[in-house]
């Protein structure tokens, strides 16, 4: 917030999609089970949002021409908001292209909407703020010009075309709902967008400049001969007859809701062999590359939501929301793009632009945005709430909401670093393509990661330097967890908002011998920390093991199975998740199992990589079963947690369950080398010191917040240099 100013309204809004691809419709809120679900709107009002974008889609409720509609779970939810005095924005269309009677390439679409929205207005003649059509020029563009979605068209006449009936379906149907309720208010929703250009290109930006206006324009009767595009409009074989109906029944526009994202702003460039393949396009004078703007080093070009959220105000005067905030990315940068666009608003609106509100978006979270809703096989990506647990789990971001909401300042060391999209590492376009990170700071108060030499403390200082987070990772001569009078000096020195321990002793077979040495680094080391955290105000992560289970249960171990180790490797982890469980409940414990990294020689996955390059021969346990991790998935998943404030002992490991051997046969497929040199044995052959659990495969009954074992391999030999595996290991060292 900027001091002294009053803050803007923070609103709400769930992803609420509905959009077909080819003859199957694909529904945000059948994935995210919002229908079956009766507490999702008392979890939403509870951040004390004013107002919440609320879908009460056409497709869903009348999928058959002239059917009896039955509203169900909308009508019961869209009172329980007026109960609770939170005003909805009814959303009749998201992103489709209407039922299959009344497709949008068909002048039915308008008509049909016209009809449904008076259905809806009668029976909520209440709600005042509707969006019938959620941005028509972007749903325009992936169904007309891009081919994403019905009618899969990609022709600037097709495109035209839908936009058309899409600005007409929203005339026709505010004119239904205001017969209704004379007092229903417009809330227009579109991309905030802006395109660049080398100097040759220019043209073609100011074009696309333009265009971006187009749905507004015409909703609001503004097209005429003195419109910019209104030559282009005929070219393309838009009739005058067409553009008049807008001039003829114009519906003011009475809260221009703005959508931003990182990747709005785009950038031509005519130097095809600077970008991918996949960005080349063209208009019918040059050939050029389409990419994100914030990818290309533009220094001297101002760029950004204030820059655009200003043009758009002198543009308009009309009032603005920012009608999406939302980031598909780590918890961090999730919260620095919130607070981002809420302090823009607020300097925006005490610099005299009348900005009303944000609107926290994707509240439930959102599923296959990053195939751009192509697939069925959808990916999620948390919100608000991240829906991976058996219950919508507050995130960090719900907290922060509200504290915005209440018109309170949030703090929270990672906010002091920028986000991604003001660093160097945003640059993936420039000469020599090399990406830099930036290494300047950093005030903020540190993030202390104790493992400096070992696998997962180097992981995590990796993944911080990626996410911009503020670390030290300090060794065990820096800071000893045996000594509790040098750990405390450090802490009271470095002042770390958290600290993760991922030190410690992890030779299971050597602490048979070494038992002193192991309850040295595995308990009582955890232990100092815990008896530190509540004195010097810090949060605590520290790592257990699957090792603390016995393996009788022969299925998946869940947080809440009572322990019973087999090892002292396994007993040293239980005694320090009792003693820190008890001397600080804050703290979080995470139990992983197996993992495998991309980043170092010495696990399992790179040891059978290993001896398959040799020509070797693999030999691995086909008696136990185990949940491999994959190291960056863990880390990340960690790291959410940790600035969620989650607390108590949490599972992580990627889903699926496999005996030792198998996981040795999948490397060696991935790897495309013949799996029959990996040689199953009993374990007991393999005569190692410290008993194992036949089974200590690993579930969460929290949330299951890493992917499938498979996508995990995947992920690992993509971030691998994979080097000839049919070639001996000195001609290719």
């Amino acid at each position: 917030m900027v001091e002294g100013s009053k803050p803007v309204e923070v609103w709400g809004g769930i992803e609420c999609t509905i959009n077909r691809v080819r003859h199957t419709y694909l529904d945000q809120l059948h994935f995210a089970g919002h229908y079956t679900r009766e507490k999702d709107i008392e979890l939403l009002c509870s951040l004390g949002i004013k107002r919440l974008r609320y879908p009460v889609i056409w497709e869903k409720h009348q999928p058959t021409q002239n059917k009896t509609i039955e509203w169900g779970s909308i009508e019961r939810n869209l009172n329980r908001l007026r109960e609770l005095g939170v005003e909805p924005i009814a959303g009749l269309v998201h992103h489709g292209s209407g039922p299959k009677y009344a497709s949008i390439e068909t002048d039915d679409f308008a008509t049909g909407l016209a009809k449904y929205a008076s259905l809806v207005a009668e029976k909520f003649p209440w709600i005042n703020y509707y969006t019938p059509v959620n941005e028509p020029l972007t749903t325009a563009r992936f169904c007309g010009l891009y081919g994403h979605w019905h009618p899969h068209q990609k022709d600037n006449t097709s495109f035209l075309k839908l936009l058309i009936n899409e600005c007409k379906a929203t005339v026709l149907a505010m004119e239904a709902i205001r017969k209704i309720n004379p007092n229903a208010k417009l809330v227009q929703t579109e991309d905030l967008s802006r395109t660049y250009s080398t100097p040759l290109l220019k043209y073609q930006a100011d074009f696309e400049n333009h265009r971006r206006w187009l749905g507004f324009d015409l909703i609001m009767g503004k097209v005429d001969s003195g419109h910019p595009l209104w030559s282009f409009l005929l070219w393309s074989g838009i009739s005058e007859a067409e553009l008049g109906f807008f001039k003829l029944k114009n519906c003011p526009v009475d809260i221009l809701g703005f959508n931003y994202y990182p990747t709005s702003e785009r950038f031509l460039d005519e130097n095809l062999q600077k970008y991918p393949e996949s960005s080349h396009g063209g208009n019918h004078l040059h050939k050029y590359a389409d990419v994100e703007a914030v990818r290309v080093d533009l220094d001297e070009e101002e760029y950004g939501a204030k820059l655009l959220l200003k043009e758009a105000w002198d543009r308009f005067k009309i009032p603005i929301a920012v009608t999406e905030v939302h980031l598909g990315c780590t918890r961090d940068e999730q919260m620095r793009w919130l607070k981002n666009i809420y302090t823009t608003c607020c300097e925006l609106k005490q610099e005299g632009a009348n900005i009303l509100a944000i609107t926290a978006w994707s509240m439930l979270g959102s599923y296959g945005w990053n195939k751009l809703l192509t697939s069925k096989n959808v990916e999620y990506e948390p919100g608000i709430f991240d829906l991976r647990s058996p219950h919508p789990r507050p995130t960090a971001l719900a907290g922060m909401l509200k504290h915005l909401a209440d018109g309170r300042e949030f703090h929270h060391p990672v906010l002091e670093e920028k986000g991604w999209w003001k660093k160097d590492i945003r640059v993936l376009y420039f000469q020599n393509n090399i990406r830099r990170l930036n290494t300047e700071n950093r005030g903020s108060q540190p993030l202390l990661i104790i493992g400096k030499t070992g696998t997962l403390g180097r992981s995590f200082a990796r993944i911080c330097d990626l996410r911009g987070i503020h670390y030290l990772l300090l060794s065990r001569q820096e800071f000893n967890l045996a000594d509790p009078s040098q750990i405390e000096k450090v802490i009271a020195e470095k002042k770390p908002w958290a600290i993760i321990n991922a030190a410690g002793f992890v030779r299971v077979d050597d602490a048979e011998i070494s038992s002193n040495d192991c309850y040295i680094a595995n308990t009582q080391g955890p232990l100092n920390l815990a008896l530190l955290s509540e004195k010097y105000n810090f949060k605590l992560l520290t790592f257990s093991s699957d090792l603390v289970f016995d393996g009788r249960k022969n299925s998946s171990y869940t947080e809440s199975d009572p322990v019973s180790p087999l090892n002292v490797y396994g007993r040293s982890k239980a005694l320090a998740e009792k003693l820190v469980s008890e001397k600080a409940p804050s703290s979080l414990i995470i139990r992983t199992s197996a993992f495998f990294s991309p980043w170092d020689d010495y696990n399992f996955v790179t040891n059978v990589l290993t001896s398959l390059k040799n020509k070797t021969s693999f030999t691995a346990a086909n008696d136990i079963f185990v949940s491999p991790t994959y190291v960056p998935d863990l880390v990340n998943a960690s790291l959410d947690l940790l600035l969620d404030d989650e607390s108590g002992i949490w599972h992580l490991a990627n889903q699926g369950s496999i005996t030792w051997a198998q996981l040795a046969i999948e490397v060696a497929k991935y790897a495309n080398v013949n799996p029959s040199m990996v040689i199953g044995v009993p374990n007991k052959k393999l005569n190692l010191a410290a008993k194992r659990p036949q089974y200590s495969v690993l579930h969460s009954e929290k949330g299951l917040l890493l992917p499938s074992l498979s996508h995990a391999l995947g992920n690992y030999f993509e971030n691998q240099t994979i080097i000839d595996l049919s070639a001996p290991a000195s001609e290719t060292a």
